[in-house]
């Protein structure tokens, strides 16, 4: 295979997995100031437990797992196999995310952004041209010209983070309600859900829960 056929390729390949992301729909509603509300995590240390189901096009699993989030930027998600056959574990802390070992654990965590989404903080880079409409309680807000992110609120609530490349949205991930989480990679037609099953304060957490082998 020659190097522009290759090339050709690759990009045949960027061209389709473009077109299974569904388009970004128009803002609705009446125009708002373009600002959105203050999203930071709740103070204090907390044990989050919860089930997880992972969807892809090449592998599947499901298990439980424990997130444990400190305020104001740092968290540690370990992921366990059902039937105690494997395990994983992620760092996030501010805008760097570790997840060695298995390919999996990497599956089931999305960049930064995604992911402190689905903690329920905002925490993106700054983008100029912010537009933002609300519908009733529901305020949408468009980051970046042409847009890359969307953002959804209810109340001062964020529900819903999209990322979006070419007009299309290729990530996203959800908070339904204080118990379900979800997570959309279109692209790679990967998905995950997270169902909370228990949510408590603890004790700040030893400094070993930051580190991971390498």
């Amino acid at each position: 295979m020659t190097v522009r056929t290759s090339k050709a390729l690759l990009l045949a390949i960027g061209v389709a997995a473009a077109g299974c992301a569904p388009r970004l729909a128009p803002l609705t509603g009446a125009p708002a100031p373009a600002q959105f509300p203050r999203s930071d995590l709740r103070p204090g240390h907390w044990k989050i437990v919860f089930n997880w189901v992972l969807e892809d096009r090449d592998i599947s699993g499901k298990g439980e797992g424990v997130a444990r989030v400190a305020s104001p930027d740092s968290a540690r998600l370990d992921f366990f196999l059902a039937g105690g056959v494997g395990a994983g574990a992620a760092l996030l802390i501010a805008d760097t995310v570790r997840a060695p070992g298995p390919t999996m654990v990497r599956r089931l965590v999305p960049d930064p952004p995604l992911l402190w989404g689905a903690l329920g903080r905002v925490r993106l880079p700054s983008l100029p041209d912010t537009a933002a409409r609300l519908d009733g309680t529901t305020l949408r807000v468009d980051l970046g010209k042409p847009v890359a992110w969307r953002l959804t609120f209810r109340a001062d609530t964020l529900v819903r983070l999209e990322r979006v490349e070419n007009g299309r949205v290729v990530e996203w991930v959800a908070r339904r309600d204080t118990a379900h989480v979800s997570y959309r990679n279109e692209s790679e037609r990967r998905s995950l859900e997270l169902t909370i099953t228990r949510l408590e304060r603890v004790a700040e957490f030893d400094a070993s829960t930051w580190s991971l082998p390498r």
